[in-house]
């Protein structure tokens, strides 16, 4: 509602606004999709993993021998940039931490993304990306 004012005269005047938004249905059966998780889980396609592990849409997780945050190496990140995505959604457990560029700076000369995000938040972004059609990796830590 807004209030307009006419030589003195207030008016109140009432705009309905109707909003339409279409949505389509996105078949992601073919893919890598993130079907639950929990505080040291996370389901893929209804298997559930609990330890650390990398998501590409189009291939099988593989296990990331990684055991906590402050355990990540270069050569974590070498692991990642050869799987080629467009951009890491990087999980970093419990609770959002943030890399040190210089453990990226591989990823970052080849203008790969890293967000870093707590594993709850990294799941679903990773789902919203797939389902986009993007080439995204989801790098989780789970800590048992």
């Amino acid at each position: 509602m807004f209030i307009a004012d006419f030589g003195g005269h207030f008016s109140a005047v009432r705009a309905k606004i109707a909003a339409i938004m279409k949505l389509h249905t996105t078949s992601t059966q073919q893919y890598q999709t993130v079907t639950g998780y929990e505080e040291n889980w996370v389901e893929i396609n209804a298997i559930q993993f609990t330890h650390s592990l990398l998501v590409m849409p189009e291939q099988a997780p593989v296990n990331w021998n990684v055991s906590a945050f402050s355990s990540l190496t270069t050569e974590h990140f070498s692991e990642i940039e050869s799987l080629e995505p467009d951009v890491v959604i990087l999980g970093t457990g419990n609770r959002q931490h943030f890399i040190h560029p210089q453990l990226i700076a591989n990823l970052t000369a080849r203008r790969i993304g890293v967000e870093c995000m707590d594993n709850q938040a990294a799941c679903r972004t990773y789902n919203i990306l797939m389902a986009e059609g993007r080439k995204v990796a989801l790098a989780l830590i789970l800590s048992a």
